[in-house]
């Protein structure tokens, strides 16, 4: 079980995290752009202070939980989730919703901060802007590490995945010091929202006891699925889009 799954466990981790790692280092770099590092690294370090100390208290808490029970509630959750990202990215991909762009999401929040009054006030709200986009988009990361690595022995790789997407996003962004606005969000939330509906329906099924056939090979099928599903109905909503001049 661990063998198979594990792989895209991890990978399943180190996508979505670089997702939300991409949102929270787009604020961050805006911080320190407009006011300095100073405010950015007190208050990414608050935060990540903050969620290490809730990780360190609730993480042995879910050890206890049995395992059936575990599975059911972090499948429902993840499958919610993985949906939810996969509706999104079929909407952009189609046309129907605007995609992310972080190069517009940079200059607002820069033009947001400029217009601080004081000093001592402009590095404060600067400060906190850091600590909600690390403590926001982190929480994320965590809940995306415990919710695909509920299975047992599959939390070391979803959390190596969830590591290695921070630490690249990071590297990456303190090299060009730019937006990483040519990160292909939409493209990893399409890829995301299928591994993480299908790893939810599998979890889902176990926590029931009503395992697929052919064991966690069956992971593979689901996710599968759900990307071909996906693909479809993004061509389905673009030829909505496309037809949408001609009924108006």
């Amino acid at each position: 079980m661990i063998s198979l799954a594990a792989a895209p466990i991890a990978l399943a981790a180190f996508l979505a995290s670089t997702v939300e790692a991409v949102e929270a280092f787009t604020i961050v770099l805006a911080v320190s752009v407009v006011r300095g590092p100073r405010p950015a690294a007190i208050g990414s370090l608050a935060a990540l202070a903050l969620l290490v100390a809730v990780v360190a208290i609730f993480g042995p808490l879910i050890g206890r939980i049995p395992i059936h029970a575990l599975q059911l509630v972090v499948g429902v959750l993840l499958l919610l989730f993985g949906l939810g990202w996969l509706r999104k990215a079929i909407l952009r991909a189609g046309g129907a919703l605007p995609l992310n762009d972080e190069s517009a999401a940079f200059a607002k929040q820069s033009q947001a901060l400029e217009a601080g009054a004081s000093e001592a006030a402009a590095d404060w709200i600067a400060g906190l802007a850091a600590f909600k986009a690390v403590l926001l988009e982190g929480t994320e990361v965590v809940f995306i590490v415990l919710a695909v690595g509920a299975g047992p022995g599959l939390l070391l790789p979803a959390a190596v995945g969830a590591a290695c997407a921070c630490l690249a996003v990071l590297a990456l962004g303190l090299l060009i010091r730019k937006p990483l606005a040519r990160v292909p969000e939409n493209a990893l939330k399409f890829a995301v929202g299928t591994l993480l509906s299908g790893f939810g329906l599998f979890w889902t099924a176990e926590g029931f006891q009503a395992p697929f056939p052919f064991g966690d090979w069956a992971i593979l099928a689901l996710v599968a699925a759900f990307g071909v599903f996906g693909l479809a109905m993004t061509a389905y909503v673009r030829f909505l889009m496309a037809r949408a001049p001609a009924w108006t």
